[in-house]
């Protein structure tokens, strides 16, 4: 009770700071800001009800001072309750009756209940460990690797080669380098799971029949910046698909951030909410999968299979009709925008656009559905849908996605304040409908959820070739590493399809176990425990009423400082379980939800720094999750059957190397900030060593560019000039070699039997590694050291060409775009290749015994080509025909240095005189 009158006393005591009058003071004309209104939007008054709506009850009850999640207590049932004072005797004779044990049990006579209720007392998933036929094999052969690298490495240190002391040291350098890589990157998946789900439960536990549902709200979020880059019909799609959830409809909020205040996407998403209409109430009818309608009437399989109502022919054919009369008003919306108005876009009503200047633009929210008129063409209700576009004011640092993401945090606790939060990309729509409820059989259950921070879904992708050219699926990232991750700590979060806990975006520490208590002993012996103190209650402690409202002040001050100056959001922070308090109204709420997304909110506060999505780097996923991992909380990674999301990846050489250069920036950002994995994070001890190894290995491995580069060049080198890396090697010695390549071979062999890789995925994975090692990670290196030390802010960019047959589902895969990244794995190509040629011709031109040794230099070279090979392909297209300037500038490069190395030490036999000490001067 307690509790309830701080949080109430600091929501009423706040709600006009700097902003007017209280509301109480003039209901009939609140001070808000202006909220944006298309032609189909719903009236804002009616909204958001002024009750609850989860179905938690009282909500004073979910307004804590303590932050942390209260242990979930299982609700007994009325017999159990009865049977407590009955002696235990009785209550066993009981128990085998029910059970059958004794013969005198009727099977009538025993309780429906209790079957239901003890399958809903179990647990919501299950770890599932990797046979040990499988999993202990892999680690033996990791220990034999281990093993024979460091016989290898003591081996290569201890022999050098004289006459190329500088080849053999780059190669010693670049194999440690490799070796330290590979260990952090092989442990972390020393404890690979897998995890079972099981819906039932859930639906058992929190969905009893004739009752509300007790299933926690969630809040979804999808963002997006540009609509002609990001098509505002791949967006509307991922908002179709959250609409049609399968989850209580009141349950369900979704938020869109249009961080590019886009009237296009403004329009484009009312006419996404009218469509909704017919949309939902269809795919829950008929059981609809996928529920994004451009990919369900897309798919190539049986429609009809599993359904047996006699109308859904018909009304499949009249849905399509439907959305394809919606996709023509979408495609009419883009093509009406590709022309801006000198006088910027104006709305409906005739007023200008606030959104014109997308640098310099007041914060803009609007609630397309919700409870009052938020009904489908049957009468259901239908999930909220608002529509948000934080402030932008030049001078201000916005902190792109990480900052929008942060303004979708704010605005979702004051409107709707679910528990959990789910974000996604705008081109990654709900594949599997059921998904939010796989990640409530780890959130919600009580006896491993109080301690998960979020839970990570694999990212999967239409649109990709078969042969996956450019390893888009990065299978062995996803089932592999965050497999081994997952028995650790948990998965890194990866950006997109993610559900969060709310209170550990907030920067709470998770909830701690009871400890254990300390020895208390009599006076007698201090050595051994502690004198047990009598417990006075201290003088005037008995006056709880006099310090009550300092206590308020001062929680008020820290929660302020904190979080923000909005009452309604730090009153929304201490309700565990979510929800709106009653007494605030619908105008009090859209007042206080555009005052959290102001551009100057966060000044002074910890966002970014503690709270939320972090800044600092462009891929701030890393930091995010990396940052609750430090303070003890654990993730958990869910795979169901059916892939709960998926996405569009670029299939596109260039557009593929472009997307690792951010990705890889992002790692060299972190590497040199505070968050460093490899100094931040030691004090509290709550991150596993095993997880810290992942970390670093995600912030270091594009500094692997320079190594791996080196490496692949030194082929070349040595065919160039006849000398090698290692000398004349002994048939022990040779046993170091074998031994190595065996081990590697066994591990990556292991790893595919125990994941489910195929060949064909680990294979491409291989090669990417080498061709976004030496391109896209390479100028990340150099990117990342000219801002941290420079403070340059260099950008590669990407200018587009034609593309060949646009009726080709794989067009833009033969595309060629040309950027600069392509340079260097080119030149790699062809100088290996003339490597080959002069070695080859030198060897026929000294006869057979110069055979022997250029069989280990081709080795390498080959390996080198055949790494390159998807490369090589891209670079020749469909045509075979690869673009001048990148012909030019490779050939140039390769010339200048195959010269060089010609004029230092050609591989020609140089003509020397004759021996005088064999034969004298009389030769």
């Amino acid at each position: 009770m307690q509790n309830s009158q701080i949080t109430e006393a600091m929501l009423h005591g706040k709600m006009s700071y700097g902003r007017g009058p209280d509301d109480g003071e003039g209901n009939n004309t609140p001070q808000i800001p202006q909220i944006i209104t298309g032609s189909r939007s719903v009236p804002v008054s009616g909204e958001f009800p002024i009750t609850n709506g989860y179905g938690h009850g009282e909500l004073s009850s979910s307004l804590h001072k303590r932050i942390h999640p209260y242990p979930v207590s299982e609700p007994g049932s009325a017999k159990w309750d009865e049977k407590k004072e009955v002696s235990w005797k009785e209550r066993m004779d009981d128990w085998k009756s029910k059970q059958g044990i004794l013969g005198g049990a009727d099977p009538d006579d025993m309780d429906a209940d209790v079957p239901l209720n003890d399958e809903a007392r179990q647990p919501l998933s299950r770890k599932v460990s990797i046979a040990s036929s499988k999993v202990n094999p892999y680690r033996m052969v990791i220990v034999v690797r281990l093993v024979v690298l460091a016989f290898f490495l003591r081996y290569r240190i201890l022999h050098p080669v004289p006459d190329a002391i500088g080849l053999w040291l780059v190669s010693i350098i670049c194999e440690i380098w490799f070796a330290i890589s590979w260990i952090l990157d092989q442990f972390p998946k020393w404890f690979p799971i897998d995890r079972e789900t099981y819906l039932d439960r859930l639906s058992l536990r929190y969905e009893r029949e004739g009752e509300p549902s007790l299933l926690s709200a969630v809040d979804l979020f999808v963002s997006t910046v540009d609509p002609l880059k990001e098509p505002p019909l791949v967006t509307a799609n991922t908002v179709l698909s959250i609409l049609a959830v399968d989850y209580p409809v009141d349950k369900v909020s979704c938020y869109v951030s249009d961080d590019g205040a886009s009237m296009l996407t403004f329009e484009a998403l009312s006419e996404t909410a009218e469509f909704a209409r017919k949309w939902v109430p269809f795919c829950k009818k008929f059981s609809i999968e996928p529920r994004a309608p451009e990919f369900y009437f897309s798919l190539k399989v049986d429609y009809l299979k599993d359904k047996v109502q006699p109308t859904f022919v018909q009304e499949r054919r009249a849905m399509k009709r439907e959305y394809e009369e919606f996709k023509v008003r979408i495609n009419a919306l883009v093509a009406k925008a590709m022309k801006v108005p000198a006088e910027g876009w104006i709305m409906k009503d005739g007023t200008p656009w606030p959104g014109n200047n997308t640098r310099d633009h007041p914060g803009m929210i609007q609630v397309f559905l919700g409870h009052s008129g938020g009904h489908d063409t049957e009468g259901n209700e239908l999930p909220r849908l608002v529509y948000v576009s934080r402030e932008k004011r030049p001078g201000f640092q916005h902190h792109k996605k990480a900052g929008a993401m942060n303004a979708l945090i704010r605005v979702s606790a004051v409107l709707t304040n679910a528990p959990f939060m789910l974000n996604l990309d705008c081109d990654h729509y709900i594949n599997n409908s059921k998904a939010i409820r796989e990640a409530m059989c780890f959130l919600m259950d009580p006896q491993v959820g109080r301690k998960v921070c979020y839970v990570q879904f694999p990212q999967r992708f239409d649109g990709i070739d078969a042969h996956d050219r450019y390893a888009n699926r990065n299978t062995v990232f996803f089932d592999i590493n965050m497999k081994g991750l997952d028995g650790i700590q948990g998965p890194v979060y990866v950006g997109t399809g993610c559900v969060f806990r709310r209170q550990a975006l907030y920067g709470y520490n998770p909830p701690k176990g009871p400890k254990r208590p300390k020895m208390v002993t009599c006076d007698c012996c201090p050595c051994f425990g502690r004198k047990k103190r009598k417990h006075a209650m201290p003088e005037g402690a008995g006056d709880v009423g006099m310090d009550s409202d300092k206590e308020v002040l001062m929680s008020q001050m820290n929660f302020e400082k904190r979080f923000g100056q909005s009452a309604a959001f730090v009153t929304s922070t201490l309700m565990e379980e979510g929800g709106v308090p009653p007494s605030s109204s619908p105008a009090a709420l859209l007042k206080e939800a555009i005052h959290v997304i102001s551009c100057g909110y966060e000044d002074k506060t910890d966002w970014g720094l503690e709270l939320g999505w972090i800044y600092g780097s462009i891929t701030e996923d890393i930091l995010t999750g990396f940052k609750m991992h430090c303070r003890g909380w654990r993730s958990v990674y869910c795979m169901p059957k059916r892939a709960a999301f998926k996405g569009s990846a670029p299939i596109n050489l260039s557009d593929r190397l472009n997307q690792v250069l951010r990705w890889a920036l992002g790692s060299v950002e972190i590497f040199f900030s505070r968050h460093s994995p490899l100094l931040y994070g030691y004090k509290n001890g709550n991150l596993k060593w095993l997880e810290r190894f992942a970390y670093i290995n995600t912030t270091i491995y594009p500094f692997t560019s320079l190594p791996l580069l080196a490496y692949c060049t030194l082929p070349a080198v040595c065919l160039l000039t006849g000398k090698f890396i290692m000398p004349s090697i002994s048939t022990f010695a040779s046993l170091f070699f074998i031994a190595l390549f065996m081990s590697i071979f066994a591990t990556g062999i292991l790893e595919m039997r125990w994941s489910g890789v195929s060949i064909e995925e680990w294979w491409r994975n291989e090669q990417f590694w080498v061709i976004g090692g030496v391109s896209a990670h390479l100028f990340a290196v150099v990117q990342g050291l000219l801002k941290v030390l420079a403070g340059i802010d260099t950008n590669f960019t990407v200018t587009s060409k034609a593309t060949g047959d646009e009726d080709d589902e794989f067009a833009e895969l033969y595309a060629f775009k040309w950027t600069t990244l392509l340079i260097p794995p080119t030149t790699l190509l062809i100088i290996n290749i003339i490597g080959v040629v002069a070695g080859i011709s030198d060897a026929i031109n000294n006869g057979y015994q110069s055979w022997g040794p250029l069989f280990g230099k081709l080795f390498f070279a080959f390996w080198v080509i055949v790494h390159l090979y998807p490369f090589l392909k891209g670079l020749m297209g469909r045509q075979n025909r690869t673009p001048t300037i990148v012909v030019i500038w490779s050939v140039l490069l390769a010339s200048i240095f195959s010269l060089l190395w010609v004029r230092i030490d050609p591989f020609i036999v140089k003509t020397k005189g004759p021996d005088v000490k064999q034969c004298g001067i009389n030769c």
